[in-house]
């Protein structure tokens, strides 16, 4: 039997009882478990009679035992019975545990909150259109230039700003040679902000074979806290000069870098694929205000569970791509001089942003009716193998885990309610402001 009670701060207190015979069973099953371990002088190893064990080691024992058995198979079927949705373990409060009577005990646990939803079709939202021009055109072209720039050896030109250098160098401070700060045919672009403020602008105007010393100063910031803020002298050699030179944009640039024949056929790629990446961004900055916009409107106290869960999943994304920028949590806080808790208060609002929208979409899932297919399922599964470069049986296998297909049924579920939203609003295109490059 279970008695249900709301209380305050979006908490649900389940009274559970089960029945004595359910009790008896468990307290002859701790028994068995807990004999086994003992030993009493004149019985072998594991054949303590249990009147005997519980006169010497008290029934408390048993009891013990019998509610690591009891209690989280009953308050499971609790919860499946109540229908509610618990957000966090929950605490036991123990009521009655006497020998002929049921089990009683209280389970309080944080639940996900019902939702009272507004109006959800209908909402108006301006959607930002942008025109693809040839000046969108002509900078990918740039782009592509630069990526497939050659570098060619000046034999008598001098040193300018974008060149690449091959240099010796030995930098002295207090006039006595430091560690790590001499190196041999280094190869070094002009104007590329790599060394110390000041270094390169110097190098700038410099013939091959000459000879130079440069005068900077370390930054106060410098990583080698031994050198930071002082002055040091380099003395340098130039030894080659290499300068760019980007290809003609030809017919033969487009057969090299593309699959076109022509130049007029990668302008067309081009474009065709920039105005898709526009509608692709447009479509999803119009889905994302669209739930934003609700998400806002609704009056929920968000249960804390669900919000520190929701900033560890951000934190979690963030050590990821820190992976691979060669960097980690702690060498991140390092730098930005912030502790975990602060990383953590700072990640906050944004979470509970994320969490009200998820209510939402959870509550338009519930409202609509709407369900994935097995075929939708199947559909995202084979798009996964393909953008991770695995077999279609790698990521069903993954999937073939507990709770990892019901995860893969809600996010289907929520991607088709956010499409339904989409679908019922208002949206009113808008020229969308011109970027810098467009003024």
């Amino acid at each position: 039997m279970v008695k249900l009670e709301k209380i305050d701060g979006g908490k649900i207190s389940l009274e559970i009882e089960v029945a004595e015979k359910m009790l008896e069973d468990a307290l002859g099953q701790a028994y068995k478990k807990v004999v086994k371990n003992v030993n009493l002088p004149g019985f072998r190893k594991g054949k303590v009679p249990r009147p005997i064990l519980e006169s010497h080691f008290g029934s408390e024992v048993l009891y013990e035992e019998a509610l690591e058995i009891l209690v989280p198979d009953a308050y499971e079927k609790a919860v499946e019975e109540t229908s509610i949705e618990p957000v966090a373990p929950p605490e036991i409060d123990l009521l009655q545990m006497e020998k002929g009577k049921p089990l009683i005990f209280k389970a309080i646990v944080e639940v996900k909150p019902e939702i009272e939803l507004p109006e959800y079709r209908g909402v108006q939202i301006d959607r930002e259109v942008r025109e693809i021009t040839g000046t969108d055109v002509a900078n990918r072209l740039a782009q592509m230039q630069k990526q497939h720039v050659k570098l060619h050896v000046l034999a008598d030109a001098p040193l300018a700003s974008g060149d690449v250098a091959l240099l010796d160098f030995t930098g002295y401070v207090d006039g006595v040679p430091f560690d790590g700060g001499s190196a041999e045919n280094y190869t070094l672009e002009v104007g590329s902000g790599s060394f110390i403020p000041g270094f390169e602008e110097q190098m700038v105007g410099m013939n091959i074979g000459e000879e130079k010393d440069i005068a900077v100063s370390f930054p106060e910031e410098y990583h080698n806290e031994d050198l930071a803020g002082k002055p040091a002298i380099f003395k340098i050699k130039l030894n080659e000069i290499k300068r760019k030179e980007l290809p003609e944009l030809n017919d033969d640039f487009a057969a090299e870098v593309s699959e076109f024949a022509t130049l007029a056929e990668l302008k067309d790629d081009i474009l065709n694929k920039l105005k898709e990446a526009e509608e692709k961004k447009s479509s999803n900055e119009v889905a994302k205000r669209v739930v934003e916009t609700l998400a806002e409107s609704i009056d929920v106290l968000l249960p804390a569970a669900l919000v520190d869960r929701e900033v560890d999943r951000m934190i979690s994304e963030m050590e990821n791509f820190m992976k691979m920028q060669g960097l980690n949590l702690e060498k991140f806080l390092s730098l930005t001089q912030q502790s975990v808790d602060g990383l953590r208060l700072d990640k906050r609002l944004e979470a509970e942003k994320r969490v009200r929208a998820d209510l939402l979409l959870d509550a338009i899932v519930k409202k609509e009716g709407i369900e994935a297919t097995d075929e939708e399922v199947k559909e995202r599964i084979g798009k996964m193998a393909e953008s991770y470069g695995q077999p279609v049986e790698v990521i069903e296998e993954y999937f073939a885990a507990p709770g990892q297909a019901e995860a893969l049924f809600q996010e289907i579920k929520v991607r088709k309610a956010i499409d339904f939203l989409v679908a019922e609003a208002k949206i009113t295109n808008v020229v969308a402001p011109a970027t810098k490059e467009e003024k």
